[in-house]
């Protein structure tokens, strides 16, 4: 005889509910196989569903708590089963075939060894769709859904013997559904698959029956919620299935491996579940007397070995298979970076820039402009990034500029000598320009003629060449950066590895072009609302973006708004240099892309030649890139038109206010922020929309393929004067060495590292300057914009200034005795500087004053200036103070943190690759690649 049906029927009571709970009480009615018995259990106040149990000819109705879990509800419900009868569990929102409970009784009774019947699940909105149709786990204890979400073909049809199932519409067996209640500690999540765990290990079996079929709807999911949930439920059983003498090891492992797993999500493009992570393991850390009642539950009716489990868990081959299977089609071309022209634009770029710097090649290094050495050491490098001493001022203790770290980083690609790191830099500088231009340009166009066009003008921009001429690092560093930052950022709105990428590739922008931060913002911001109204999924990664740049920054910007200077957040970091720039009554030739007063060098160029000097013909050259780029947001493209011009105003805009911006100090000159870093973000709108016009405007293409060619050849007529610079003797770039100091100093600089240097700098108008210079040179990442921009002296300032003034003077004051105390070795007065009448008077007085001082002893005549030797015993430099120290290690521990994940975030991943090729490279909603 055939054993009797119990259903029980967890209801939630809401409004919405009542419509889908009525549907399924008229789907329980109208079985062909009728239920013997009806309970149903309600989560919630019943009235809103009484009208609906009252008519269901339940035999009982349990009213529960709204917070009750389905397990909960059931475990209530079994208290009314008659004994012996089989129970088939329902929720509120799921509705079974009218045979659906005629299959599953019926496998029941032609399996003696099945304890379990599991129905298919599929989707109340479009019934031929799979939603779940049995579920196994990894070895790990991670749930794997064997089908969800694919059309019902009957392709899975002949599956039977499955580890578990989702625990909706199931039909358990009556003489083991005591043992097989639903466990509370899951928190209703895979209470099935656990269902399906215990059945095996009692010695049955859980048997698919494709045949019954039960639609439910598709859940709200809540990622975060879920999340924990789901990994709550892993760790849980984890703790439950585990032998006893590895349960306190699990437990153990759990807080460092939600360490190990954060970083796993986090290459895995996952950073939403990192918060989940940890407040899953912490809850189930805490929930011992839980796994308990667990073990022992399963301790109780456990017949069989974990071998019977293990036979049904999925394996990797299979997940790889399923993967696959999912795979969505590339849509993604080929990058045709070699077949393209890419590599041959890049290699046409290295002759050029071997030719234009060709005096390079048999130099040591390279001086001038705002050009300084870097530290010697990889340590010493990164000691400069830290926050501590700073290598000039006496003892200086401050936040180091992020400029500092990405002087480090530069320094640590050549570790034996970090300084010929910057020699490589502008050997390299052109066909980097151009590598990172040409990628840049598969953002904006498919066509490989165009994107070696893109490349090639910005590798000849006005900005750029004027920066490699007139040696300013931060400005290179910048234009070098700025297409690669145009490239991922473009997509971190769509990518978690595109958003780690941008967001390095921002902080160092921001690092080296502090002046950009402000028009940097405006285009996040705007990316930011954009993807709000577009593309809502991607607001957490566009935000992302901002975050390393805000650690990295954070400490300067207290340390200069807590002294009431922010506008000195603008100067530029490094060596403060004036160089040429423009004069207040020229700042008009900021709008035609040139950062100085001579555009392009074509005047001394000219004049080279013997023709007269005339230039106002040269920003003509460039008419033909900013007229294409106005084209762009008439175009089909307009959207994309319309992004790029914008900043290219930003950049203009940036450019200008730059020239009224001076904060920073140059021994006695002031010096405004250098305009070129904003030319250069204007350059890469103005080319960007260039590029767009040249593409899909209005002319035929053979129009379009011509103007394209003019623009980069009058790009390069006005550059010509850049390039050859260096070989007229017009560039300020010269050969350099590894120190700004005599060799004697280095020399005793490599022995005790503490040894500092007073060094007096003759000014035009008969004043000196004097500074303290820490170890064998004054360093790029040793320069500080908090000293640069300083608006009153220190006290170290003035008792240098003091000392200074002693020195050059004469007086009876122990000038000799003040720098020892300080751990001052040596005195150098330097030989560089305008040598006006002032100032080789003050040098001639300053050295015969020196030399008749009593604990100083001349070395001799340097090419760095006549240098004296401190003959008294030095008193060590002051170690770093406990309370300095502790806020080193913090801030060092919220850089790190930031910039890590980033990193991890931008690894790329298999997965991540896949992803990538589903979308197309080109950024712009209504754009089609063609060919």
């Amino acid at each position: 005889m055939p054993a009797a049906v119990h259903a029980v029927l967890v209801a939630r009571s809401s409004p919405e509910a009542v419509k889908v709970l009525g549907r399924t009480l008229e789907a329980v009615r109208s079985q062909t196989r009728p239920v013997d018995a009806l309970t149903i259990v309600v989560c919630g106040p019943i009235a809103p569903v009484r009208e609906l149990v009252s008519a269901s000819g339940a035999e009982g109705v349990i009213e529960a708590s709204a917070a009750t879990p389905f397990a909960a509800a059931v475990e209530f419900a079994l208290r009314r089963v008659t004994p012996g009868a089989s129970v088939w569990l329902l929720a509120h929102d799921a509705t079974p075939d009218a045979t659906a409970l005629a299959a599953l009784a019926g496998e029941l009774e032609r399996g003696p060894s099945i304890a379990i019947a599991a129905p298919k699940l599929v989707d109340a909105d479009d019934v031929d769709r799979i939603v779940s149709l049995g579920q196994s786990m990894t070895r790990f204890g991670r749930a794997v859904e064997l089908a969800d979400g694919e059309f019902d073909q009957g392709q899975y049809d002949a599956l039977d013997d499955v580890l578990g199932s989702d625990i909706r519409g199931v039909l358990v067996r009556g003489e083991v559904i005591a043992d097989l209640v639903p466990d509370r500690a899951l928190l209703g999540v895979d209470e099935g698959l656990d269902l399906g765990v215990r059945a095996h290990l009692a010695g049955r079996r859980v048997a698919l029956v494709p045949r019954a079929r039960v639609a439910v709807p598709r859940p709200a999911r809540k990622r975060m919620r879920d999340d924990f949930l789901q990994r709550t439920a892993q760790l849980h059983r984890r703790l439950a299935y585990a032998p006893a003498w590895a349960v306190l090891l699990h437990w153990l492992s759990f807080l460092p491996l939600a360490l190990w797993k954060t970083a796993v999500q986090l290459i895995a493009k996952n950073p939403a579940f990192v918060p989940a992570e940890w407040a899953a393991a912490i809850v189930a850390m805490a929930r011992i007397p839980a796994v308990a009642r667990s073990r022992a539950r399963i301790r109780r009716t456990r017949r069989a070995s974990w071998a019977a489990v293990d036979a049904l868990r999925a394996t990797r081959e299979s997940l790889r298979e399923r993967q696959a299977s999912h795979d969505h089609p590339i849509v993604r071309r080929e990058l045709r970076f070699f077949s393209g022209g890419g590599a041959w634009a890049v290699l046409a770029a290295g002759v050029v820039s071997v030719i234009a710097f060709l005096a390079l090649l048999s130099w040591p290094g390279v001086a001038g402009g705002a050009l300084l050495p870097l530290a010697r050491t990889v340590s010493g490098l990164w000691a400069e990034a830290a926050f501590g001493r700073r290598a000039v001022g006496l003892d200086v203790v401050s936040p180091a500029d992020p400029f500092a770290a990405v002087t480090a980083l530069l320094g640590s690609l050549w570790p034996g000598s970090p300084s010929f790191a910057l020699l490589a830099l502008w050997l390299l500088a052109l066909p980097l320009a151009v590598l990172g231009a040409w990628f840049a340009a598969t953002r904006v166009t498919v066509r490989s003629g165009l994107r070696v066009v893109m490349a090639a003008l910005w590798a000849l921009a006005p900005s750029f060449l004027s920066a490699l001429v007139d040696p300013r690092p931060a400005a290179v560093l910048v234009h070098l950066l700025l297409p690669w930052l145009l490239f991922a950022g473009a997509a971190a709105h769509r990518s978690w590895g595109a958003a780690g990428t941008a967001s390095l590739l921002l902080a160092a922008v921001i690092a080296c072009a502090p002046s950009l931060a402000p028009a940097l913002v405006v285009v996040w911001a705007l990316g930011l609302v954009l993807t709000c109204a577009l593309r809502p999924r991607g607001i957490a990664r566009v935000v992302w973006t901002l975050v390393p740049s805000a650690a990295l920054a954070f400490p300067v910007v207290l340390a200069q708004l807590d002294r009431g200077t922010p506008w000195a957040l603008l100067a530029d970091p490094g060596r403060p240099w004036a160089g040429p720039v423009l004069a207040a009554d020229e700042r008009w030739r900021i709008a035609l892309g040139f950062p100085t007063s001579d555009p392009g060098g074509w005047g001394g160029f000219l004049a080279g030649l013997g023709l007269p000097a005339e230039t106002w013909w040269v920003p003509i050259l460039l008419a033909p890139v900013a007229l294409a780029a106005l084209v762009a947001p008439l175009t089909r493209r307009w959207r994309a038109g319309i992004a790029m011009i914008v900043i290219a105003v930003l950049g203009l805009a940036t450019a200008g206010a730059a020239l009224s911006v001076q904060v920073a100090w140059a021994q006695s000159q002031p010096v405004a922020v250098w305009p070129g870093a904003g030319l250069s973000l204007a350059w890469l709108g103005l080319v960007a929309a260039a590029v767009i016009a040249f593409d899909v405007g209005f002319a035929p293409r053979a129009v379009l393929r011509a103007a394209a060619l003019v623009a980069t050849a009058c790009v390069l007529l006005a550059a010509i004067p850049s390039l050859t610079a260096v070989h007229r003797g017009q560039a300020a770039l010269r050969s350099g060495t590894d120190t700004t100091l005599p060799a004697y100093v280095s020399a005793q600089a490599a022995i005790a590292e503490d040894v500092a240097t007073l060094v007096l700098a003759p000014q035009p108008d008969g004043g000196v300057a004097a500074s303290v210079v820490w170890g064998a040179s004054e360093t790029l990442g040793g320069q500080s914009t908090l000293q640069s921009t300083q608006p009153a002296l220190s006290d170290g300032d003035r008792r240098i200034a003091e000392i200074a003034t002693d020195l050059v003077a004469g007086s009876s004051a122990d000038a000799t005795g003040a720098l020892a105390e300080r751990g001052v070795g040596f005195v150098l007065l330097a030989a560089e500087g305008q040598d006006t009448d002032a100032a080789r008077v003050l040098r001639l007085s300053a050295a015969t004053a020196i030399d008749q001082r009593a604990g100083l002893v001349r070395v001799g005549e340097t090419p760095r200036g006549v240098l004296w030797s401190v003959d008294v015993d030095r008193a060590p430099r002051p170690a770093i103070s406990d309370d300095d120290a502790q806020t080193a290690r913090g801030i060092a521990l919220i850089q790190l943190i930031a910039v890590a994940v980033a990193l991890l975030l931008a690894v790329p991943t298999p997965a991540s690759h896949r992803a990538a090729r589903r979308k197309p490279r080109v950024i712009a909603a209504e754009y089609e690649e063609v060919s």
